[in-house]
């Protein structure tokens, strides 16, 4: 009834002449109703359109890690690695704003109008990009994506209910609370199955490999763990960040290039104070290969992609559809062995835990 009587007072308002018209007020509400079935159906390929976007950008971003982990191979430094993904992924990203605004330069008085914070996504990233490459060889790949998930899902959720950042807000009910309760079981049974405790995916060396594990070293993969959430956290913040940018600008693309490039100088400024040695080396006998170049490539979609999704969606959402892409993609290097990684095979109990997941995005999405 209360959705009649909106409709109702919608025509009421848009026509009022013919609203007590009999014959004028039966067409108009048709037309009404048909407008509003077209909008709601439009609304529901967007956010498809939306989940299909989220879902890409999650495959990727494990690719972006194990990319960028064999070219801090062979340049010998995290930072080194860090700052050249974000220069390759900031000079594609200024291409594709050119094309799209024509321009590369903003409004000065965005720096006066608008808080510091819609500036920091890009540090942000820089934390969060940097970390995976440090974490990859402690952790190996699946801990490596499965650690940060923690930080992701808390700090997406208590975004989205709180609005902050300027988010659309979305109150966390018992539903939303179930939904990201199974989506974390989801995780720890992948998790489980990749035989996490005994990690048997651990791709530090042969040498780690060979030693036998102490006390010590497990608590020393505890704090990489706890660093892991704190930079999940950091990334779901850099989401809301970027989104909120991105409404700013009026354009997406041009947000992810700000973001980016504001990366791009603290990392800069990061090699200028920490020198790190730069050298191009071969780690195996094998030249390097060109793929370990495009991690930034990957990364400027990935940041693309969730400037797009959290006006579309709020930030907890996006958070959760691109961490369910994130692990399939996961998944699928261990599969196939993609970017000289080692196979191990798909089980039953891992695409146990992705439906698992899955479910939980369903409850997430829909209540």
């Amino acid at each position: 009834m209360a959705g009649i009587f909106k409709i109702v007072m919608k025509i009421k308002l848009d026509y009022p002449d013919d609203f007590h018209d009999y014959f004028s007020y039966r067409l108009v509400l048709i037309l009404t109703c048909d407008r509003l079935l077209r909008q709601d159906k439009e609304m529901r390929e967007y956010s498809m359109l939306a989940i299909l976007v989220g879902l890409a950008i999650g495959i990727g971003l494990p690719m972006q890690t194990s990319i960028n982990s064999r070219l801090r191979n062979s340049v010998g430094s995290p930072f080194g690695a860090s700052l050249i993904s974000f220069a390759v992924g900031t000079l594609f990203l200024a291409i594709m704003t050119l094309i799209d605004v024509h321009t590369l330069g903003f409004s000065t008085t965005l720096f006066t109008s608008q808080p510091v914070w819609i500036w920091l996504g890009g540090l942000l990233g820089v934390v969060y990009l940097t970390g995976n490459i440090l974490l990859f060889p402690k952790l190996g790949s699946v801990q490596t994506v499965i650690m940060p998930v923690l930080g992701q899902i808390l700090a997406g959720l208590l975004i989205d209910n709180f609005g902050w950042f300027d988010s659309p807000q979305s109150t966390l009910t018992m539903t939303r609370f179930l939904g990201a309760i199974l989506v974390l079981a989801g995780v720890i049974i992948t998790v489980a199955a990749q035989g996490w405790l005994e990690q048997r995916h651990n791709r530090i060396t042969e040498i780690a490999e060979k030693d036998t594990a102490t006390d010590t070293d497990q608590s020393g993969l505890g704090i990489w763990r706890a660093l892991g959430v704190v930079a999940g956290m950091l990334s779901a913040m850099q989401t809301a960040v970027n989104g909120h940018l991105g409404r700013v600008l009026g354009s997406t693309v041009h947000a992810a290039f700000v973001s980016f490039l504001v990366g791009t100088l603290g990392l800069i400024v990061i090699v200028l104070v920490l020198r790190p040695q730069f050298k191009l080396i071969r780690p195996t006998k094998t030249p390097n290969p060109w793929w370990m170049w495009i991690g930034g490539m990957i990364g400027a979609l990935y940041v693309l992609g969730n400037v797009y999704l959290v006006p579309v969606v709020g930030t907890g959402l996006a958070v959760v559809i691109v961490l369910v892409g994130l692990m399939a993609g996961s998944l699928m290097i261990d599969q196939f062995g993609w970017f000289a990684s080692k196979k191990n095979p798909i089980s039953g109990v891992q695409l146990m835990g992705l439906l698992v997941m899955i479910v939980g995005v369903v409850l997430i999405r829909v209540f």
